[in-house]
């Protein structure tokens, strides 16, 4: 039998009586929050209440491992949690992300929905003194945020990533062999191949992925166990401790206690270091989509170097018009991580003496910047780059018009003689092989040893005119 929506029912905190739904789970510390709070209508993510669940769990069990919870309170805790980091009551986490800073009321939200999940006729577990035993909102929320963009970078962002770098490589390695027109400056420039331009690419791919790797050994120092400050009042000596080696037991990523809980407590530098190393992962994407749309420009009247796989038409008034849509929405998931990040830095220095009053705030950009980042990472490989096609006729005409060639005439003829070639087969709109024979000076022979593309992806000097 279903509950009225207007039925209630009556909870009391230390400030008094509330009315609350009568079937929530939450309390009247969530309550107030609820009704304190109406601004955005964006809770508090999955991955972070996931890891508020997690943390519970673990602290449930290392309270009734030190005789501090009794046996079956613990359990009951501990199993009412892991429920909660499931995702099975995502319904009953109603509170906005902008409110209190500390993110006290997440953190009572928790407390108040596994209290009730845990309690029973004979059992009753309260939120306080049960659930939030040995902890404060201070220590825990600052632990939850390490803990879930901990999980979300290992089992999401990082394995994207490889993905990313593997289809790259891949698809680099098949078109080794094919030419095609450098640019710098937007302005034709020596000639590479696709390999070398896709490696470029996966080296943006590694270098992000080993930056995330060693900010994650920062990122692992959980403050649990200092409670209010960092002092630790309330908390057994090796709370902290054991808490991390349940979460790294539970999880299988490797948690330690932090040294120094006050720092902590105090900062958000871990978190802010992780959100700057997603920004310049940002930065990366968005130079890649941006060489993909450059070279799938056209198809007549840009590069049209590639051909992007067809995936929407790309025009409600343009019939046959197909867009580079996968680009397009990597380059705004990217821009928004960098918004998140300004916001990120602004809230990591929002540390007053003892305590980051924008916890919650980091919490949630953090996450949603590396779920952006995760899946966009996907997208680009599988729909953009997995199914690109070269398109070799342009590749190979833009390569052999290509002025900028008669570079490697510079040490035989000067590099006068070659910027007077190279205006001329521009002016003339004919290859550069063309007008070479004619003004070099040089054989048929040493030309085509000379100017062949293939060799000038090589670099170094190239030697082709008998020694001279």
């Amino acid at each position: 039998m279903s509950t009225s929506p207007n039925a209630f029912r009556i909870e009391h905190d230390s400030m008094g009586e509330l009315q609350v739904p009568a079937d929530a789970l939450w309390g009247a510390q969530t309550q107030r929050a609820v009704q304190n709070f109406p601004i955005s209508g964006r809770p508090m993510p999955r991955g972070f209440i996931r890891a508020l669940g997690l943390v519970k769990a673990a602290a449930a069990e290392v309270n009734a491992g030190l005789g501090l919870l009794p046996e079956k309170t613990g359990k009951a805790i501990r199993g009412a949690a892991l429920e909660v980091a499931e995702g099975r009551h995502d319904a009953q986490f109603p509170v906005d992300v902008y409110q209190t800073g500390s993110g006290t009321s997440s953190n009572m939200n928790a407390n108040e929905v596994i209290a009730t999940l845990a309690s029973t006729a004979s059992r009753t577990v309260h939120p306080n003194d049960h659930v939030n035993l040995g902890q404060s909102s201070n220590d825990v929320v600052p632990t939850a945020i390490r803990v879930s963009a901990q999980l979300a970078v290992t089992e999401d962002l990082l394995p994207a990533l490889k993905h990313l770098r593997r289809t790259i490589d891949k698809r680099g390695k098949a078109l080794g062999k094919v030419v095609k027109t450098g640019r710098t400056h937007l302005m034709d420039a020596m000639p590479l191949t696709f390999a070398q331009e896709f490696g470029a690419w996966s080296s943006q791919i590694a270098s992000a992925e080993a930056r995330l790797d060693d900010t994650l050994r920062r990122l692992r120092r959980l403050p649990i166990g200092g409670t209010a400050i960092g002092t630790g009042i309330n908390a057994h000596p090796q709370f902290g401790k054991k808490v991390a080696l349940a979460l790294s037991t539970m999880t299988g990523a490797r948690f330690e206690s932090a040294d120094d809980k006050f720092e902590g407590i105090a900062t958000q530098d871990d978190a802010v270091e992780v959100s700057g190393q997603l920004n310049v992962l940002a930065v990366a994407l968005i130079k890649i989509a941006n060489d993909l749309r450059w070279m799938n420009s056209g198809p007549l009247g840009g590069l049209g170097e590639i051909e992007l796989p067809a995936l929407q038409p790309g025009s409600s008034i343009m019939p046959g018009k197909v867009n580079p849509v996968i680009p397009e929405a990597t380059v705004m998931a990217a821009a928004q991580v960098m918004g998140h990040h300004t916001a990120i830095t602004v809230a990591g220095q929002s540390g007053n003496f003892q305590l980051n009053v924008a916890l919650p705030l980091i919490a949630a950009n953090l996450l949603e910047s590396i779920q952006l980042l995760s899946k966009v990472s996907r997208l680009l490989a599988d729909s953009a780059i997995a199914g690109l096609k070269v398109r070799r006729d342009n590749v190979d005409a833009a390569l052999a018009r290509n002025p900028i060639l008669v570079t490697a005439l510079n040490p035989i003829i000067g590099y006068e003689k070659a910027a007077a070639i190279a205006k001329r087969a521009y002016k003339e709109n004919r290859p550069v092989m063309e007008v070479a024979r004619e003004d070099s000076g040089l054989t048929e022979a040493d030309l085509d040893a000379l100017l062949d593309p293939a060799e000038l992806t090589r670099g170094g000097i190239h030697e082709g005119a008998g020694g001279g």
